[in-house]
């Protein structure tokens, strides 16, 4: 198993703690994968992402056991004829992000790593701190001074050091970035290191078999560093190679309308993303100005033969409030995607007769 280089192809061990190659290209991660046995895994007492372990970089007799909170296995939901919600606010820590930390802390307690620096908007903080206690890891979590105070309540509960940092996105990352160079600390990275990638694919196989061996026409997925989207992307290949279904589905992104850089590239028609400036969005999950994947995010949606909107804030709020009447109550990110699903439809009508799914990605209460 290694990391590899997007650019150079350039291969690296796991225990080199590599977060970008030498040459300065991202990384991805290359290992042997079995096809999942899905006549096992829908009568598996294990009601967790890890029955799809033949998929996963661990094996079953592994370091995982340790650290698995339960975490995957969330219901899928009808919400209106052909349209499904994922509550992924099911996990442990009330967001799809648990599925990525508990993978990537699970290698990183195999790899014998007692401290890890990760940076976020919220979510993925709370996930790497939470499994980061269950692992017995010190955790550095760099946030914006803006982000939510609830997320980081949460992020402290878990005993993580938090570090608050003025100014974008861009800068908290930047700033974790420094701290992993001067104390070459392992980089927990939801955006840079793939490991994460592998845990979030596994919402696409749970849907595959909630499906009953099928997948949807298309899939709505909220996009700012694409953690969810590059997985569910991997995901589409793996079940395609294996013979297990016969096409892709759409990938159908949505952006803040107020910070879109993927979206702007995509009508551009452009292969590499410009940082754009972030204007200002209640949607502070996706308010990513310069997406570290936004080229691999571009050719995941054009694979697909997908599309990417924008949501503005009004629109995303009407969305939250319409949800909760219908009895979710989610975090305000999590909105966009049932936003989109009406402006969607109203671009492409045919969708009204084709099955679709979106994720409830995190808990209202972690809203302010």
């Amino acid at each position: 198993m290694n990391y590899i280089c997007v650019e150079c192809k350039s291969t690296f061990p796991l225990e080199s703690h590599k977060w970008k190659c030498d040459c300065g290209g991202l990384l991805n991660l290359e290992f042997d994968k079995k096809p999942v046995d899905f006549s096992k895994t829908s009568i598996s007492k294990n009601h967790s992402l890890w029955k799809y372990i033949d998929t996963l970089p661990l094996e079953e007799a592994d370091v995982w056991q340790e650290v698995t909170m339960g975490e995957g296995d969330t219901p899928l939901i009808k919400l209106a004829e052909n349209l499904y919600a994922k509550a992924e606010y099911y996990m442990p820590t009330l967001s799809f992000k648990d599925r990525g930390a508990a993978v990537l802390i699970a290698m990183a307690k195999k790899l014998g790593i007692d401290r890890v620096v990760a940076d976020s908007s919220g979510n993925a903080g709370s996930a790497i701190a939470a499994f980061g206690a269950r692992a017995g890891i010190q955790c550095d979590i760099f946030v914006a001074d803006s982000t939510s105070d609830k997320k980081i309540k949460q992020i402290e509960a878990h005993g993580a050091v938090i570090h608050k940092i003025p100014g974008t996105r861009e800068d908290v990352a930047n700033a974790a970035i420094a701290m992993v160079e001067d104390t070459q600390v392992f980089y927990a990275s939801h955006i840079f290191n793939p490991l994460f990638w592998e845990g979030t694919k596994t919402y696409v196989y749970e849907i595959y078999e909630q499906m009953d061996g099928k997948l949807p026409e298309a899939f709505i997925i909220p996009v700012g560093n694409g953690t969810l989207l590059i997985g569910a992307y991997i995901a589409f290949k793996e079940l395609l190679d294996n013979g297990q279904i016969d096409k892709m589905p759409k990938i159908l992104a949505v952006q803040a309308t107020a910070c879109a850089p993927i979206q702007k590239a995509f009508l551009e028609g452009e292969n590499l993303v410009s940082p754009v400036e972030n204007n200002g969005t209640l949607a502070e999950g996706i308010a990513i100005a310069a997406p570290a994947r936004g080229s691999e995010i571009l050719k995941a949606v054009r694979e697909t033969n997908g599309d990417i909107i924008t949501i503005t804030d009004e629109e995303t709020m009407q969305a939250r409030k319409e949800l909760a009447l219908k009895g979710f109550y989610v975090e305000i990110t999590s909105a966009v995607n049932y936003a989109a699903y009406s402006k969607y439809v109203a671009k492409y009508p045919e969708l009204i007769d084709q099955k679709v799914v979106l994720p409830l990605c995190g808990a209202g209460i972690k809203s302010n």
